[in-house]
């Protein structure tokens, strides 16, 4: 049975806002990314995956409780981060993080403080007087400190800039390891590429795909990119039958997509051509995904 199992659900709000038919599974040790574009349901899907949510079709388990009957259950194994935070009362950072351990039942304080050290978190300073990145840094050192077997995360990364983003990918790789369950919604392409085992992409309430990252990673389909000397050469090449694309004859330049076992092919043929440069084209989740899109409208 998967940990995290979303099957059918729905939540409609009118006007096509809201989820629609969603059906996902998040295996126990997974790292699992969710992305799309504002308004395309990741924070509706979390808010029912956390119990706030009471859905209008299908259902949401977790570790085989219902979220949403089980809620309370359900949080004895979860720790959250929201979209949007806002701290109760007028507390230090220090008082809530204590108060989140004790209310959680889990976690070290001794942990919280290392966690605050590595994102240079100022705990004495009052929770409604922190900037938005300050309160950023201090939910995720809750959510981490808490030592929850899954981290359920809404845009966790909002408002860090890239040093304290490196520090977080470390620790999240940090949890994977101890075996914890990672679900987050993200925008930011590279980290999710970087971290996770897969990423289901949400458009419009409904799951268009979901990628295993292996397959961006170590993709063995290769594309690379290539200019030529001459006009003879360029012609020439064409003729030999490669897969060719992002033709460019005024340019002399050509993409050509071609999998690792030919390459030694490829290299063997173009001894027999003057070229100006060849070089490989990266592939990246961020040009999956925006091929996604394009082939979506």
């Amino acid at each position: 049975m998967p940990y995290i199992d979303i099957k059918h659900l729905t939540k409609d709000y009118g006007n096509g806002r809201g989820i629609f038919d969603m059906s996902l599974a998040v295996e126990k040790g997974e790292i699992y990314g969710f992305v799309g574009i504002n308004g395309a349901g990741k924070t509706t899907t979390i808010r029912h995956m956390m119990g706030f949510l009471t859905p209008d079709e299908g259902t949401v388990t977790i570790n085989g409780l219902d979220a949403t009957k089980s809620s309370a259950e359900v949080k004895r194994y979860v720790s959250y981060i929201p979209g949007e935070i806002n701290f109760p009362g007028n507390s230090t950072g220090e008082d809530f993080l204590k108060d989140q351990l004790y209310l959680s039942g889990r976690g070290d304080w001794t942990h919280a403080v290392k966690i605050s050290d590595q994102f240079q978190l100022d705990v004495t300073a009052n929770v409604r007087s922190m900037s938005k990145g300050m309160k950023q840094k201090t939910a995720i050192v809750s959510a981490f400190a808490s030592d929850a077997d899954i981290l359920i995360m809404d845009e966790p990364t909002t408002g860090l800039d890239p040093l304290m983003r490196d520090i977080f990918i470390e620790l999240l790789k940090d949890e994977k390891a101890k075996g914890k369950t990672i679900f987050m919604s993200s925008h930011i392409f590279q980290e999710l590429e970087e971290i996770c085992d897969r990423v289901a992409i949400i458009r419009d309430g409904t799951i268009i795909d979901v990628i295993d990252m292996r397959d961006i990673r170590y993709n063995k389909t290769k594309t690379y990119k290539m200019e030529f000397k001459s006009f003879e050469d360029f012609d020439h090449f064409r003729s030999l039958g490669y897969n060719l694309n992002r033709i460019k004859l005024e340019d002399l330049q050509l993409n050509i997509t071609i999998h690792d076992k030919d390459i030694n092919h490829l290299i063997q043929d173009l001894k027999h051509f003057d070229l100006v440069y060849f070089k490989e084209i990266k592939a990246t989740f961020e040009a999956y995904i925006t091929q996604i899109f394009k082939e979506e409208k």
